[in-house]
């Protein structure tokens, strides 16, 4: 039965998301002459219910379009549904950027109900992780958005690649994704984008979207250099971010030098929930983060967890902009290994449960590649919304049993009956439903 303990505020239900996103695009200027045939919206929307249904192409999406124009207008709002050649050729002028505020939109509906508070990691501050992640690759087929990695055989790979960036938390499995970064070659150069030029142009979108939102940005290795830790710094954004000692021998030298002279803070604690599992903490604050950013302060954590069941030990180490001390030393630590949700609930979330990720929906001419990238990220956020604060989502997807599942119920109940609204599909997926008997209509 549908739960009765928990309520759910009215605009965070999926039926509201969906209102506030078909108004969010309606506000995204048509540069068509004329207007187009099917106004921006619908074909917006058109794009959007692709993702959102988890159909695994838009020639599926197409061939059932006309039978399903009621449930898209009704749920979607869609008054017109644009086929998949208008989905392509529209969407492909379109610029990435516009969608943005729908990202924003939804944020800010999670921090007007309260229930984004349930993310709060430390200090009042959430914990944001960033990445990339390969979103196409092909041998044969590409556009301009594409970049090109040469081999020694004198072929060709063409790929894309986007840089993820989520709201995480070590104790939900839940992530918030936000807006992407692609990380795709940039108007006037003929040069490969990387993560790093990705991320600098991340930072600034960032802060123009969430000017109050207080995060801690926790990311691997290879942003744990001075130039990306000014960048946080000037983008008011705290820091928990990997170090290996074989990039940073000045930082890991120091601490060597601190133990040898008893400086630095070493102890050791028992797991309260596994006794077999035991924490040892070293930390040494203030000190430089390498020999090119001397003058650049950081606080180092070096973390071991070691098994005596198993015998298993794993090692880490992060910079911070936290003073560091036995008090917060292991919440420190649990942030720092939540970065790992970017890839395990994030991107294999949207690899290997339905979203179809590194499908190929189009490549165009223009943005449709990177605009098709920002409707399945959206598709995704509202889901993930309401997992964190839908009871009827939870307890729809808890029945189904997976993911998979849920969307193949889901879509197989919008094409079949008619359907008024999501809740109507999640409350018969929780329930359950009468079937009638099959009426086949005859000719005379």
């Amino acid at each position: 039965m549908i739960p009765t303990k928990k309520t759910i505020k009215k605009c965070l239900s999926k039926d509201a998301q969906l209102s506030v996103l078909r108004h969010t695009f309606g506000q995204i200027p048509d540069r068509r002459h004329g207007g187009g045939k099917i106004p921006l919206v619908d074909v917006l929307m058109s794009g959007y219910a692709v993702f959102d249904l988890k159909d695994p192409s838009l020639l599926a999406f197409d061939d059932r379009r006309c039978l399903d124009a009621d449930n898209l207008k009704r749920i979607y709002g869609i008054s017109q549904v644009a086929c998949d050649t208008q989905i392509r050729s529209v969407l492909d002028t379109i610029n990435p950027a516009l969608l943005r505020a729908n990202f924003s939109a939804i944020t800010a509906q999670l921090q007007r109900g309260k229930a984004l508070e349930q993310l709060v990691f430390h200090e009042g501050h959430y914990l944001l992780s960033m990445d990339g992640t390969g979103s196409y690759s092909s041998k044969n087929v590409s556009s301009a958005s594409c970049q090109v990695k040469k081999h020694r055989n004198g072929t060709e790979t063409y790929y894309q690649q986007v840089l993820g960036a989520a709201l995480v938390h070590p104790d939900h499995r839940v992530v918030i994704p936000l807006a992407p970064e692609m990380i795709i070659p940039q108007d006037g150069t003929t040069k490969n984008d990387c993560e790093r030029n990705a991320a600098k142009r991340f930072l600034p979108k960032f802060r123009a979207d969430y000017p109050r939102l207080p995060v801690i940005v926790i990311e691997d290795g290879l942003s744990s250099n001075g130039p990306h830790i000014l960048d946080l710094q000037e983008h008011n954004m705290r820091f928990i971010l990997g170090v290996k000692p074989g990039d940073h021998l000045l930082l890991f030298d120091n601490l060597s030098e601190a133990i040898k002279l008893g400086t630095d803070t070493t102890f050791t604690q028992i797991d309260r929930k596994n006794p077999e599992i035991i924490h040892t903490f070293c930390f040494l604050n203030e000190t430089s983060l390498n020999q090119a950013n001397q003058e650049l302060k950081v606080n180092l954590l070096v973390y071991e967890e070691y098994n005596t069941k198993t015998g298993k030990l794993q090692r880490f180490s992060w910079v911070t902009d936290f003073l560091i001390t036995r008090d917060n030393a292991y919440t420190l630590m649990r942030g720092g290994r939540c970065r790992w949700k970017i890839e395990n609930e994030t991107f294999n979330t949207l690899k290997n449960q339905g979203y179809h990720f590194e499908h190929n929906y189009g490549l165009g001419k223009e943005h449709l590649s990177e605009v098709f990238v920002m409707l399945m990220m959206l598709a995704f956020l509202v889901d993930q919304t309401q997992q964190l604060c839908s009871p009827l989502f939870q307890a729809a997807l808890q029945k189904a049993g997976s993911k998979r599942a849920l969307w193949d119920q889901q879509r197989s109940l919008f094409h079949s009956y008619r359907i008024d609204s999501m809740a109507m599909i999640y409350t018969a997926i929780v329930n359950g439903f009468e079937q009638s008997e099959l009426n086949i209509i005859y000719d005379e």
